[in-house]
């Protein structure tokens, strides 16, 4: 019995077959209070609310992340091989580094581009490319088509910085320009790790992310115009849950 763990005091059965994964625990409790029927705290361990409820009477599950692969790592490798979850949405947030994307647009990163050593865990002789699962890919873009949701599919960066060492560069020369010349839509910092793990695992995954900046324009929501952006991705990845 590998429960329960030092991140998540919690019995396999306490948790959905899917869960959605927002790094914020507030979001987590947002998404459990406002859109889950009769919503249970499961854990609370290091304030990681992770609760389970029903959406349109079907079990659904979220707990939150915490920022960054390390923390993404831990609480997705743990859910996958040790409470039986089966799928894990990421709900996030993504700064635009592409002029093919805007602001409130929501990615469905097919691909994650990184620029961690998180792969060099699974000591493989090459480079690992992490990749969503094509079938959860594939009924999301269908509710988001039936939902008639602005969204865009393709590779984001999972980035281990949130500050960098760029002043004095050309426009041009940052990393947002360089990765956004080879088709880079958005920036987060979770989703490489996640479909890493998922792959090992044999479980699948997908990140469902709303542009809240872009980094090449400057523009960025309001907290009103983030929250109402938020929604929407929010309701995308509850009505894909439950296709599940």
């Amino acid at each position: 019995m590998n429960y329960p763990t030092p991140h998540i005091n919690a019995k396999p059965s306490d948790f959905a077959k899917t869960v959605l994964m927002p790094g914020d625990p507030l979001r987590a409790k947002f998404i459990a209070e406002n859109f889950l029927e009769d919503a249970k705290l499961v854990n609370n361990v290091r304030g990681i609310h992770g609760y389970t409820g029903l959406y349109k009477g079907v079990p659904v599950s979220v707990m939150a992340s915490g920022m960054g692969m390390p923390s993404i790592g831990i609480y997705s490798y743990e859910l996958f091989n040790f409470f039986e979850v089966e799928n894990i949405i990421r709900v996030g947030s993504a700064g635009g580094m592409s002029k093919d994307v805007k602001v409130r647009d929501i990615i469905l990163a097919q691909g994650a581009c990184t620029n961690s050593n998180f792969a060099h865990t699974f000591n493989l002789p090459g480079t690992f490319a992490p990749i969503a699962d094509f079938s959860l890919l594939r009924k999301t873009v269908e509710t988001a088509e039936a939902l008639s949701l602005d969204y865009k599919v393709g590779s984001i960066l999972s980035s281990d910085t949130f500050y960098n060492d760029e002043e004095g560069l050309l426009p041009q020369q940052t990393s947002s320009a360089l990765w956004g010349k080879m088709g880079v839509l958005g920036v987060e910092m979770e989703a490489a790790a996640l479909y890493m793990n998922a792959a090992r695992c044999g479980k699948s995954a997908l990140a469902i992310l709303t542009v809240s900046d872009h980094l090449l324009t400057g523009e960025s929501l309001s907290s009103d115009d983030r929250q109402n952006s938020f929604t929407d991705m929010m309701k995308l990845s509850l009505e894909t849950a439950i296709k599940l």
